[in-house]
């Protein structure tokens, strides 16, 4: 993969193409536990012409009484392009997406990226190291609501990109299912979030918070092989509600694995897994 290629951009970048008239930054801040968090933390400041991106209103869409889809289903891509393309997000630009990796949960930008490429947009990346790497590159906050005028964005749906429960349920021997949440969670010793404690049969856990190191950057691409295992498999990553996840499905293609049918994601995840009781769930190490 060349670096023109790579799902990342470094703050250094950043800071240099600031005001590159192709550029559209996501700003993709939250918080599981206080949805307000990421708001107050952009209008406090972000960088300059961000857009912020709300996890529950314009990255994910309507939740199901019945459960189905899970906590954050996938946004109808025509809402999705109609949100982008207001916030001057067009076919054409280059988009950066950038969250907290401070907080523990620095998985949001990868939830944008995967939803643009889902989308079928090329030019999206994940900003290594978040907001704390701008701003450690002399990058400046700003307050300011972006301007950007109003355009369109045609989406081109990559299905390839989504595996549905049935896939996962009838997934072949060849195919490695990963469950991207903490151990605790997979074993089934805690379960804060969703009816069900446990895993998917079968799956394996590479807890997504592995594909950063300590100062919230990516690791390299042997780093993300070796903790991956993978080998030459095809994957299926799920989380607890198909975001957490996406960091993994970055980290493959980082190991050159690119989205597609042998680097997918089970977009409802366990959250959907268990909206329905008929279907298995194990506990314990695998």
């Amino acid at each position: 993969m060349t670096s023109a290629d790579s799902p990342l951009k470094s703050a250094a970048w950043l800071v240099e193409h600031l005001h590159d008239p192709r550029l559209r930054v996501l700003d993709c801040r939250y918080a599981l536990t206080d949805p307000l968090v990421g708001r107050i933390a952009y209008l406090e400041g972000h960088v300059p012409g961000a857009i912020y991106a709300d996890l529950e209103t314009d990255l994910s869409g309507p939740v199901r009484p019945d459960g189905a889809g899970g906590r954050h289903p996938l946004p109808d891509p025509q809402v999705l392009a109609a949100w982008l393309g207001s916030g001057g997000v067009s076919n054409d630009s280059v988009v950066v997406a950038y969250d907290d990796p401070s907080t523990g949960q620095g998985f949001y930008a990868a939830r944008a990226w995967w939803l643009l490429r889902w989308l079928g947009h090329r030019e999206v990346h994940v900003l290594d190291g978040g907001w704390p790497a701008f701003l450690a590159a002399g990058g400046a906050s700003s307050t300011k609501e972006p301007g950007h005028a109003p355009t369109t964005f045609t989406p081109d749906v990559q299905p390839e990109y989504v595996a549905t429960a049935e896939d996962v349920a009838d997934r072949d021997a060849g195919t490695l299912l990963i469950d991207s949440r903490a151990p605790a969670r997979y074993r089934g010793d805690v379960e804060p979030l969703d009816r069900r404690a446990g895993h998917i049969p079968g799956a394996v856990n590479r807890e997504w918070a592995g594909a950063l190191d300590d100062q919230g950057r990516w690791r390299d691409v042997e780093a993300q092989a070796a903790r991956l295992d993978t080998g030459d498999a095809p994957t299926i990553a799920y989380c607890g509600s198909g975001v957490s996840a996406t960091p993994n499905l970055l980290a493959r293609e980082l190991a050159g694995v690119p989205l597609g049918p042998r680097n997918r994601l089970y977009a409802g995840s366990w959250s959907d897994w268990v909206s329905d009781d008929a279907r298995a769930v194990a506990t314990g190490e695998e």
